[in-house]
């Protein structure tokens, strides 16, 4: 199982502090979607410039020493200081001019749009309080998570794969939709689980492709649902988030094949989906509290 990582060339005409987006991306399946949720880490310049019409949603977390800034979108020109952790919201389409009094950096997120709009329909939002609006100098301990953890799995190459990085743009959809609500929305209902039928087919499925980059929408077509719907009915029915559950049979898999003296560490890893023999000693050590040697070792 391999990561995906930015390839696109840095297109001339953009500003330096925006590279071209990662669209160009491997996820070790020729027949996987784009990811709903990419990341990079950007210098961004001294001076003014407006930020590129991206098809997808962007954050823009700021990283590092606070910076006075200001911005407009369309009439609206705010400013303020930018700190670290802080966010600004540029919707698909759309570009805003900012104007920096000295250079800093950003952690840039994109969010598929179509993920967002299928988060919004599973919340119960109407089509205008689905959209995402401009906004600035935005501060959410959730977001943040978020984005520390999608750095993270950038840094090392994304070790968890398609389906952490899918869950975490399913929360980070909801999170901003949340947020951005101004109306107080009914309580959802009790979340339903997924038919017995239905989970047995996704589980057999997971069985089946441990060993390759598994993504969200991949599991919620198996289970004949939307991302937004599946991952909830998914929860309800085995008590954990669908990556955790993946996590966890890979953890078990290596485990047999260890156990059984099927192989190397490294070709174990492998052959039970995990990116390499470190992330799945680090894994092992998270879910059973032993190295992959200690249970080479046992019943030998």
């Amino acid at each position: 199982m391999t990561g995906y990582r930015y390839k696109g060339p840095v297109s001339n005409d953009r500003p330096s502090c925006y590279p071209a987006p990662p669209d160009t991306l491997s996820s070790g399946s020729a027949h996987a979607p784009p990811p709903f949720l990419d990341v990079l880490t950007s210098p961004v310049p001294a001076g003014m410039f407006p930020s590129p019409v991206d098809h997808r949603h962007v954050l823009c977390l700021h990283l590092g020493e606070p910076v006075p800034v200001s911005y407009r979108a369309g009439r609206v020109e705010r400013q303020g200081v930018r700190l670290h952790g802080q966010f600004c919201v540029v919707p698909a389409g759309s570009s805003t001019l900012w104007t920096m009094s000295h250079p800093a950096r950003s952690l840039l997120l994109r969010l598929s749009p179509s993920l967002l709009r299928d988060t919004g329909e599973a919340m119960g939002l109407g089509e205008h309080h689905a959209a995402l609006v401009p906004s600035i100098h935005i501060r959410d301990p959730q977001i943040e998570h978020i984005g520390w953890m999608m750095q993270a799995e950038d840094r090392d190459a994304y070790p968890s794969g398609r389906l952490f990085t899918d869950s975490l743009a399913a929360a980070l959809a909801a999170r901003l939709l949340a947020l951005q609500s101004q109306h107080r929305r009914p309580q959802a209902p009790v979340p339903r689980a997924l038919p017995t039928w239905r989970l047995n087919q996704v589980i057999e499925y997971i069985e089946a492709h441990l060993d390759q980059d598994l993504t969200l929408a991949e599991l919620a077509a198996v289970a004949g649902f939307s991302v937004s719907h599946f991952k909830p009915l998914f929860r309800e029915a085995v008590g954990k988030p669908a990556h955790r559950f993946v996590l966890e049979r890979r953890v078990e898999r290596a485990r047999w094949l260890l156990q059984e003296a099927r192989g190397s560490i490294t070709e174990v890893a492998i052959e039970a989906g995990f990116a390499h023999a470190s992330h799945m000693a680090r894994c092992m050590r998270q879910v059973l509290g032993v190295s992959p040697s200690q249970i080479a070792g046992r019943d030998r």
